[in-house]
């Protein structure tokens, strides 16, 4: 339901700022989305979190796509050209960018899937996926709407008398404030690095292990309901449903450095304790822990997850994490030129998710949900990652473009053209982004705000630095 409010915000959205060129747009999002469902069936794919994650990544690429192009013909339509002229150098002048911020996104999500394990795996595989179908649908189906107007001999609208002169024509003198941005930044990071070292941060069972309970009861539960009441005596636990809807898999890192039998006998008393409410009643804890043995409620199963599993899961996300990173900087240094591209594109990743991690580090004792660093979280900070790079690109082909057009104009002037000329794509990109990633936290359920959070602030940061 979550993922519906937000969908159809972001259609309203679309209509709103681009008027019937908007519509066009939200035409070739859905039947994107389509797409990425029916190619993931097809796949026989397991839709997990970081799943839901790389389709969320996509809606941005998706909207984004169509929001530089209609950004580019606006553009071309204000200097004056027709209808024909203006889509097709609209249509060429953003593709340059387009594919820029595609292909980086794409390569970072290729090594993802070549490192990663698991849920990491599932994020690249849907990103993959949804780059190869936004393209196709931004590129092909919204210029097939737009081309079938003009042959009509119809006019073209990219933007509603409220929108049509909306961030055109800006001339902040963004670059003036830059020595402001070194120090917010430099506070920012500084802080994240001082609490980090000092709170660490709230790993979860993926990194520390811990010990994992099938059990059974008399009737169909509701996860996040049992959840909720096993954390508020065990700590935070993970639980899901695990095959039949009347059976869960409950895991908690709760005392995991400690063995023994007076351990274990502890564990299962506040777990007995925490579920009582959900049993049957003049339930003992004998039947509770013997549930096995009576096949029928209780504890089916239990088993400890070791920390060795989880350094496997870590190893591999910091080798996927620091390759991806590394063919980006060589692609992009291939792509403009120059290193200092390469190396802003990479620092502003850094920034970005180092003032995520601060922020979790800062905040996870005092925020009402719970904010554990598990695998899905390494999904959201990949999507930081990817949201972080194709803002970058975005603006940096923009301003590899004013280099080739303006030679006698100082880089001070040309960076703070294309900041300005890139204003209302980033900020129309971020806010449908936005809109989606608060619909879920909002209505989406306890389990995935956590994960939710950190896309937000990635998001808003990641617009910040670019």
């Amino acid at each position: 339901y979550s993922f519906l409010i937000a969908l159809f915000i972001v259609l309203i959205w679309m209509i709103f700022y681009y008027g019937r060129s908007g519509l066009f747009a939200d035409i070739a999002l859905s039947l994107n989305i389509l797409l990425i469902f029916g190619i993931l069936a097809g796949l026989g794919a397991v839709l997990t979190l970081p799943g839901i994650a790389g389709i969320v990544l996509t809606i941005g690429i998706s909207v984004d796509a169509n929001v530089l192009i209609f950004e580019r013909v606006r553009e071309e339509l204000r200097r004056g050209k027709g209808d024909k002229k203006s889509v097709d150098d609209g249509f060429n002048n953003a593709l340059s960018s387009i594919l820029d911020a595609n292909i980086t996104t794409g390569l970072t999500a290729m090594i993802l899937f070549i490192f990663g394990t698991g849920p990491i795996k599932g994020f690249a595989t849907t990103l993959l996926i949804g780059i190869a179908t936004s393209l196709f649908t931004a590129i092909f189906v919204t210029r097939l709407f737009i081309e079938n107007r003009i042959s009509k001999k119809k006019r073209i609208d990219v933007s509603t008398k409220l929108t049509k002169n909306l961030l055109s024509n800006l001339s902040f003198q963004f670059l003036k404030g830059r020595k402001i941005a070194y120090l917010i930044s430099g506070i920012l990071i500084f802080t994240s690095l001082l609490s980090l070292s000092i709170n660490g941060l709230n790993q979860g069972v993926d990194f520390v292990g811990g010990r994992s309970y099938i059990v059974r009861f008399d009737k169909i539960v509701n996860p996040s309901e049992i959840e909720k009441s096993i954390s508020n005596i065990l700590g935070s636990a993970e639980v899901k449903t695990f095959g039949e809807s009347n059976q869960l898999k409950i895991t908690t890192k709760y005392k995991i450095d400690e063995e023994g039998n007076q351990i274990d006998n502890e564990i299962y008393q506040k777990l007995f304790s925490s579920l009582s409410n959900f049993l049957p009643e003049n339930f003992t804890i004998d039947e509770f822990i013997n549930g096995s043995e009576i096949k029928k409620v209780g504890i089916m199963s239990s088993i400890k997850v070791g920390p060795t599993i989880a350094d496997d899961i870590k190893k591999n996300s910091y080798l996927a994490v620091i390759g991806s990173l590394i063919i980006v900087f060589i692609y992009i240094l291939l792509r403009f030129r120059k290193w200092q591209f390469s190396a802003g594109a990479v620092v502003a990743v850094f920034h970005d998710v180092l003032i995520v991690l601060g922020i979790f580090s800062l905040s996870y004792n005092i925020m009402p949900f719970n904010m554990e660093i598990n695998q899905a979280f390494i999904a959201a900070i990949l999507t930081v990652i990817g949201y972080s790079l194709n803002d970058t690109v975005v603006v940096f082909d923009r301003i590899r473009e004013y280099i080739r057009n303006n030679q006698n104009e100082k880089l001070f002037q040309t960076v703070n053209l294309a900041l300005n000329s890139t204003l209302s794509r980033t900020l129309n990109t971020s806010l449908t982004t936005l809109l989606v990633l608060l619909a879920i936290f909002l209505f989406g359920g306890e389990s995935i705000r956590g994960f939710m959070f950190a896309l937000i602030v990635g998001v808003i940061i990641g617009t910040y630095s670019s």
